[in-house]
């Protein structure tokens, strides 16, 4: 199931790893809403506001950690692109080794400062004990979050995006057979839920462990190769640290907003969360994209193939801007249906509607710049760019703030929702210049990359 992306018409190259990855995420995103839904049907509004407060730490503590490890795998696709396969069995030891570190390290830091991470953010008092339990058991699973991000990074690094997939459809079953389970037979509310959630990444992880060490010799290190080497070490964490970076300043952007959302009550916090969940769901089309150019710039960058980069970026753009099109259509009339999933019948659907629409609305108008920011930035990532990419995360935070400033101000929830837009805006320029830059310096070769 390997892929080479050096060869051959790029664009069905491109769509065809695209569609598994992004069948993969939509199952995700569906797992995450599992829990949402379950929760909120099932425990209630309040509970569900708690599960939605802690939606931006997740991307913030889950984000850095697999930022990390992805990019580590980086240098595994542009080794395989080389057909250097000693090196690459080195670089997934190398990866594997350094993770360790980084799930260490997260872990703690993550449980030691939570509570008082929830009271910065303003998480209202009726659902703080609640919030609370469900982040913490959440960051409890860290490693198996990481692990399977990257395996799955590891396997799509040589062309392979489909056993990532079948491992996510089935966790996404299993997830919500023990969402179900947790939360009504044995009624453990929302740590139900979260540890519902590390089971399903735990198994989607050791389903990868077995297929790569049965099936991909090319991603199976010897004994020999169990050791962090001094080169590979500076050249992996020189990606993975601001792909980290990249992924906690886009991700204390969308705190700060989460911050502001959360002054208008635990309604307004409900009915965002489940708008929230729904755009995560529908936008996974552009994500799969970013990923698939990470893997694709990746290989044929270790080739020194740097025009059949630039092809295929501007095909993924393309095919992009349809797709996004589609989701504003689908995200406007979809809402109203799928908003009733997240509620029981005993909760008034049109006290929720006005504020999840108002989220949808201004969001649905801007999906294309959004789009855009994934090609940019994996592609520079998949070329060994660490710095740029992360500048772009930062271009976000600062327009994330400046809105949620005002919001919080004036005390204005259109003004809070637009911060999402603002931020994409911003990051699509950035990226799109810092892309332009990086494709004038005309690079041949890996050991040419430079965030200089």
């Amino acid at each position: 199931m390997e892929t080479d992306m050096t060869k051959g018409s790029p664009l069905p190259i491109i769509l065809r790893f695209m569609l598994p990855l992004m069948i993969g995420n939509i199952f995700q995103q569906l797992y995450n809403m599992a829990d949402t839904i379950i929760v909120g049907r099932f425990v209630g509004p309040d509970a569900l506001a708690a599960v939605g407060s802690t939606g931006t730490i997740m991307f913030l503590v889950l984000g850095f950690s697999q930022g990390m490890s992805t990019g580590f795998s980086v240098l595994t696709s542009q080794r395989f692109g080389a057909g250097d396969e000693n090196g690459t069995k080195r670089s997934v030891a190398n990866g594997i080794l350094l993770s360790a570190f980084v799930i260490i390290i997260m872990t703690a830091l993550s449980l030691s400062g939570m509570r008082s991470l929830l009271r910065l953010m303003n998480t209202p008092e009726n659902i703080m004990e609640d919030a609370y339990t469900y982040i913490s058991i959440i960051c409890m699973g860290i490693v198996a979050s990481v692990l399977y991000n990257l395996l799955s990074s590891y396997l799509r690094s040589v062309g392979n995006s489909r056993i990532p997939l079948y491992s996510l459809i089935l966790s996404a079953f299993l997830n919500v057979a023990l969402d179900l389970f947790f939360i009504i037979n044995l009624n453990m509310g929302v740590a139900g839920a979260a540890w519902a959630t590390n089971i399903s990444q735990g198994i989607s992880a050791i389903l990868c462990i077995v297929y790569i060490y049965k099936k991909v010799p090319v991603l199976t290190p010897e004994k020999k190769h169990w050791r962090l080497d001094k080169w590979d070490t500076k050249r992996q964490l020189s990606i993975g640290i601001p792909m980290a970076l990249q992924f906690g300043i886009t991700a204390s952007g969308t705190i700060v907003m989460q911050s502001a959302i959360n002054l208008f009550g635990s309604t307004a916090v409900a009915a965002y969360t489940a708008a929230n969940k729904f755009q995560n769901l529908i936008m996974q089309g552009m994500i799969a994209m970013g990923q698939t150019m990470a893997t694709y710039s990746g290989q044929n960058f270790g080739k020194g193939n740097i025009k059949r980069i630039r092809q295929g970026v501007r095909l993924a753009l393309g095919t992009t801007m349809v797709y996004s099109l589609l989701c504003s259509v689908l995200a406007v009339v979809g809402l109203p249906f799928i908003l009733k999933l997240f509620f029981s019948g005993e909760v008034d659907i049109a006290d929720m509607l006005p504020w999840a629409k108002t989220y949808i609305y201004i969001c649905a108008a801007f999906y294309i710049p959004l789009s855009t920011i994934f090609i940019f930035r994996n592609t520079m990532q998949g070329c060994g760019y660490g710095f740029l990419p992360m500048m772009g995360g930062a271009a976000e935070l600062l327009a994330r703030l400046v809105m949620a400033a005002f919001a919080i101000g004036f005390l204005n929830y259109p003004l809070a929702c637009a911060c999402d837009p603002a931020a994409w805006i911003s990051a699509s320029l950035f990226t799109a210049i810092a892309y332009r830059h990086i494709m004038k310096k005309n690079l041949t070769a890996p050991e040419a990359a430079s965030d200089g």
